[in-house]
């Protein structure tokens, strides 16, 4: 295995920090407020050597808005292991309220991280097509996935309850490139997104202040409306459906 060089640890130090420095003034300045003058300023160094590390101020926010999505999606995770870990508790919540639950912790935490990725978009800033922030972003699908629809069938999937989808729709549900285990029938796909929708405007509400009026009864509550969603998903899928 050959190591990097001097050269290269040096310059992923240097990234590192110019990362660290832009957080810092994220959490400071919220996402508006990034300015490569002030990042190079807090750093002691020229805008001129930044654009070394990062050739653009699109560069950079795509390098954070990257690191946000993974970060977010280790904390999912994290939540979901640490879950996992704890099988003597018979009350033990469903996998899916606990990865819910790590993904508000984080969001909470984090607010001016999470309103880079689901705030109002920064102006003249378009993320690559099919780049590393839709990468970071599909991981974090996939386990919520994995973790609404675990040990259900592909034939279950196929036949949930609900409004039916009209053809269109259907037929654009069946081409959407998929990301999880196994591929998701469209019925599922709609399912998925709809409690997708559910979950994210529930933290989205509470990161922008909009549930502030319920104190400290916001836990309580989250964790209620999520296993009532998880409730009404399992009350849709079938519980014996013949392949056919």
């Amino acid at each position: 295995m050959t190591l990097p060089s001097l050269r290269e640890r040096r310059r992923t130090a240097a990234t590192q920090e110019i990362l660290d420095a832009a957080e810092r003034q994220l959490a400071a300045h919220g996402p508006v407020g990034l300015s490569l003058r002030a990042i190079a300023r807090d750093l002691q160094m020229t805008v001129q050597a930044l654009y070394h590390y990062f050739p653009s101020r699109d560069a950079l926010i795509t390098a954070l808005v990257t690191k946000a999505y993974d970060d977010l999606a280790d904390a999912v995770q994290a939540a979901v292991d640490s879950a996992a870990d704890d099988e003597a508790d018979d009350a033990q919540l469903p996998r899916l309220v606990v990865a819910a639950e790590g993904y508000r912790g984080w969001a909470t935490a984090h607010p001016e991280r999470f309103q880079l990725l689901y705030g109002t978009p920064l102006r003249d800033y378009a993320a690559p097509a099919d780049g590393p922030t839709t990468r970071a972003s599909r991981r974090m699908s996939a386990i919520f996935e994995r973790e609404l629809f675990a040990g259900f069938t592909t034939e279950q999937l196929a036949a949930v309850e609900g409004p039916g989808l009209s053809s269109p729709l259907h037929t654009y549900l069946a081409q959407l490139p998929h990301f999880g285990q196994g591929h998701l029938p469209p019925p599922a796909t709609a399912l998925f997104l709809s409690a997708w929708g559910h979950l994210h405007g529930l933290v989205t509400l509470e990161v922008f202040g909009h549930t502030a009026f319920l104190g400290g009864h916001q836990d309580e509550l989250f964790r209620m409306a999520i296993r009532n969603l998880l409730q009404d998903i399992r009350r849709r899928v079938p519980s014996d459906v013949t392949p056919g």
